[in-house]
């Protein structure tokens, strides 16, 4: 079974790490269609104090509008997101693996756009730690 996760630790501050995470999704040809500030939503809803997270919301044009051509449901199942997550030790990025998510669906057009935004996201996750 496949993971639904893979992530990245970077030794950057918080907003920086989501910055270049922005650019290098960028460079994949994703860009970010939702924001969820989860530590701001809890400090405003719920008077908590929370660790900043944010919930990006990463599409590719060419492959969402392939995926939807293939299986006009899995709109359901779109963005791609991707979680920063300030912690003590720096910061981890965490990425959905479409492989195992958009796998759900079982139609066999959707795997190769699914393998391929897979390896988009892979490579950003590389590119990310790599810095």
């Amino acid at each position: 079974m496949l993971e639904y996760e893979f992530t990245v630790d970077v030794a950057l501050g918080f907003q920086d790490a989501e910055q270049r995470t922005r650019d290098l999704l960028k460079g994949e040809g994703f860009g970010v269609l939702t924001e969820i500030d989860v530590r701001s939503t809890l400090v405003e809803k719920l008077g908590e104090d929370f660790r900043p997270y944010k919930i990006l919301g990463a599409c590719n044009p060419q492959l969402a509008s392939r995926a939807l051509q293939a299986e006009s449901g899995i709109g359901l199942m779109l963005p791609c997101n991707v979680v920063i997550e300030g912690g003590a030790a720096g910061t981890r990025v965490r990425f959905i693996e479409p492989m195992a998510v958009l796998g759900l669906v079982g139609n066999r057009d959707v795997e190769p756009i699914t393998a391929e935004a897979s390896a988009r996201l892979h490579r950003v996750a590389a590119r990310l730690s790599a810095k």
